[in-house]
């Protein structure tokens, strides 16, 4: 089984805080890592925007994703939400598991 850890952005804390739980409930995720205080630079409809945010750093398995990628595309904030998947190349195998388990519908 293949394992993804997914990065989106939020605008504010209590968002992310909020979308992290609901992900964990419907089993989308087995964790969520909610980092704040990032300082985002980006180009948005032909503009520099600069913008704090707050990052979400979601551990899932693979068969998960394409759910999962549904479910932020509907309840994220943003017109165009960043949704990253990274492989997870290798992890403890207990960890990965416990990924597995708390992933399944």
């Amino acid at each position: 089984m293949s394992f993804v850890c997914i990065l989106t952005t939020l605008p504010d804390p209590a968002t992310a805080r909020q979308l992290a739980r609901r992900l964990v409930e419907a089993r989308l995720a087995a964790c969520v890592n909610v980092l704040e205080g990032c300082s985002s630079v980006y180009r948005w409809q032909a503009t520099v925007e600069e913008a704090s945010e707050t990052v979400l750093v979601i551990k899932t398995a693979q068969d998960r994703y394409a759910d999962l990628e549904t479910f932020l595309r509907q309840q994220h904030p943003y017109e165009l939400p960043e949704i990253i998947a990274l492989p997870i190349a290798q992890g403890l195998p207990e960890y990965l598991d416990w990924v597995r388990a708390q992933t399944r519908a």
